[in-house]
């Protein structure tokens, strides 16, 4: 039985094609904080490979035999809540499990069992201390999914690690790692009285904050390769900077690309069959399509206010970010989820190419289903799409119905820019494909509509460029830069068909004729559509 791409749980090296879990962090920067008693954070978004880190961390180490290393995952203290008597017995009986597992006696057990009468603010602490004292060597704790817990049941399990901190490592854990999605520091934990404690007053003896990085380019060719090794099916070469592009190494997202495109697409099990990048489009697709549960999350996240203030003025191209709205705090939040990234030196933006494509769809998702536009009106004989019927269309639908339509988003500020990527999206869905670039500080969104004009690979296709664009300022200028912007889009594209410039005039005193228009331009020999809205 060949192995497979995994996207559901820790790593199993026997039956999954894997990136070794200790080459994805620094292990000598790990051995060193665990040799120096330190204790410790591991964050990184969901679906990343935290769990498989650790685990595989707690094997070395234990093979090593310098210490005990233990995991344990306390999600399941999660349904309690506030109810802190529950979560810390919860806590210490899930400890108790996994340490028995570890150890192979039932000492954990009784020590467990000997606690149960402490109080609650107590039990916890005296269980490690209890534990510690009667183990051969030093304890390790990796403690996962920390930030599953909440308000007073969260800050009794943290306080009570700080309380025995000084007693390591003769009473107490040497190390204790807490992983999460996000860094404790980051935690504003509400308690039932109302008040708000921080995760940094409430476990102020962290010593480092360590992230979990995606795949390089390097370790996705790698995994994708292992496949190839073992069951001789190859890769075309153009397939690697596609992948890259849509997930920038985002660990979920490559496995579950792969595994899409070399297991469910049932046709491609015949191993004979080279994976083409077209293949991989389609995968992509599929994934979107169906919502699988790590997209089904992202999509939940949305509908947050703080990750809407963040989110927002991204889709709306916002000059740079209104500071009453996007809090320091709010961007770290959305990081840590994963939605977004920063490169040095430049604004944030949406994290890869798979995420900027589902959240305007999703957000649009109910503006398709109840536009009566069908495919097959904008389609010419040879297949490809008819834009300029389709834009004058658009004109017309977004002059009758954009005022109502767009103040039923969520994200009204990128409204505009939402309602004609639901139009296009509606025309373009099941025969084609839509790119985007967005961001902060770009003032536009690039589209790309790639239409295959046959179901052979390598086939003629049609590429159309709309530059999308609010009108700021004068008019002249912003059709200028515009042409410019959507000249340089072709440029780099290539191979394109056509090219369109979309300018959204918001003004609310001018008139609906004085804002709805289009003209063709010439801009560096290439014609240019420009479309007034």
């Amino acid at each position: 039985m060949e192995k497979f791409f995994n996207t559901a749980g820790p790593q199993k090296t026997d039956i999954n094609y894997s990136i070794d879990p200790l080459a994805r962090f620094n292990l000598d920067e790990m051995m060193s904080l665990i040799f120096q008693q330190r204790y410790f954070v591991l964050h990184a978004p969901r679906q990343t490979g935290k769990t498989s880190c650790l685990l595989a961390l707690r094997d070395y180490l234990n093979e090593r035999g310098d210490y005990i290393a233990v995991y344990a995952n306390v999600e399941g203290g999660q349904a309690s809540r506030n109810d802190v008597q529950s979560v810390i017995k919860s806590t210490v009986d899930t400890l108790a499990e996994e340490m028995r597992g570890i150890l192979k006696n039932d000492l954990p057990l009784q020590v467990a069992e000997s606690v149960q009468q402490t109080g609650k603010d107590a039990m916890l602490a005296t269980f490690l201390r209890r534990l510690s004292e009667s183990l051969p060597r030093p304890l390790v704790l990796f403690i996962d999914e920390i930030d599953a817990l909440v308000g007073d049941s969260l800050v009794s399990v943290l306080r009570q690690l700080r309380a025995g901190y000084p007693n390591r490592p003769a009473a107490f854990p040497q190390t204790i790692v807490l992983c999460g999605v996000r860094d404790v520091r980051d935690y504003r934990i509400v308690l039932s009285n109302q008040d708000i404690v921080t995760g940094g007053s409430a476990f102020n003896i962290k010593a480092e904050s360590l992230r979990l990085g995606n795949f390089s380019k390097e370790e996705i060719r790698e995994l994708y390769m292992q496949h190839t090794r073992e069951t001789g099916q190859q890769w075309d070469e153009a397939c690697f900077p596609m992948v890259w592009e849509a997930t920038e190494g985002q660990p979920w997202l490559v496995n579950a690309l792969a595994h899409e495109v070399t297991w469910k697409m049932t046709e491609n099990r015949d191993r004979s069959i080279t994976i083409t990048p077209e293949m991989i489009y389609r995968a992509q697709e599929r994934i979107i399509y169906r919502r699988d549960t790590h997209i089904d999350i992202l999509i939940y996240k949305l509908q947050e206010e703080r990750v809407k203030r963040v989110i927002e003025p991204i889709l709306a191209n916002a000059e740079e970010p209104d500071e009453e709205k996007m809090k320091a705090d709010d961007i770290q939040y959305v990081t840590d989820m994963g939605l977004i990234t920063r490169d040095r030196g430049k604004p944030i933006r949406i994290a890869n190419g798979i995420y900027r494509e589902i959240i305007p769809r999703e957000l649009t998702w109910n503006t398709q289903q109840t536009l009566i536009q069908e495919p097959q009106w904008y389609q010419r004989a040879d297949g490809s799409i008819d834009m300029v019927k389709l834009l004058t269309d658009f004109q017309q639908f977004f002059r009758q119905n954009s005022d109502s339509w767009i103040q039923k988003f969520d994200y009204a500020e990128a409204g505009p820019q939402l309602l004609l990527q639901a139009f296009l999206q509606r025309i373009v869905n099941g025969g084609g494909y839509i790119d985007r670039e967005y961001g902060l500080g770009r003032r536009r969104t690039d589209l790309l509509i790639r239409k295959p004009l046959t179901d052979h690979y390598g086939g003629p296709v049609q590429r159309v460029v709309l530059e999308l664009k609010i009108k700021r300022g004068s008019l002249d200028a912003i059709i200028e830069k515009g042409l410019q912007q959507t000249w340089e889009y072709m440029d780099t594209v290539g191979s394109v068909d056509e090219g369109h410039l979309i300018i959204f005039d918001r003004t609310k005193e001018k008139s609906w004729d004085e804002r709805i228009w289009h003209k063709s331009c010439q801009y560096n020999g290439r014609n240019i559509m420009v479309w007034g809205m």
